[in-house]
């Protein structure tokens, strides 16, 4: 059987690659994570006045969708985000934002799943959807 994959939607910063990717291996049982990494990742959904960056990142999903089968999208913010200075609050409701996006975009996975980064870096899901689409 060959691996498995699923696709991280995640912000640069180097303290939230590893957490996500470790909490993805575990909760999701897939073998390898594809990190597709912006600044605030987010905000960029939520605020759509870039929509440049807005279909790069899907283009990059669709990449490891069409290549990797991955069948899980996560998108991810943090605590003490540079990018991204809005409260966890805010930040959390631009990760549901964000999930709605790209819900609306009909692709082929299983669940498309946001998740918080708190101080420690410890995730905690915001929302999930899980797919018709599969």
């Amino acid at each position: 059987m060959g691996k498995t994959f699923a696709t991280a939607i995640n912000c640069i910063d180097g303290r939230a690659q590893e957490p996500v990717t470790e909490y993805m291996r575990k909760t999701f049982n897939v073998d390898y994570v594809d990190m597709i990494t912006e600044p605030g990742p987010s905000k960029v959904f939520a605020e759509g006045n870039n929509t440049n960056i807005i279909n790069s990142l899907k283009e990059k999903i669709k990449i490891s969708i069409d290549n990797h089968n991955s069948q899980i999208i996560v998108i991810t913010a943090h605590y003490d985000c540079t990018a991204n200075l809005a409260d966890e609050n805010v930040q959390k409701e631009q990760l549901r934002e964000a999930v709605g996006i790209i819900t609306s975009w009909g692709l082929p996975v299983k669940s498309i799943t946001a998740l918080w980064l708190n101080e420690n870096f410890e995730p905690s899901i915001v929302s999930q959807i899980l797919s018709w689409n599969n």
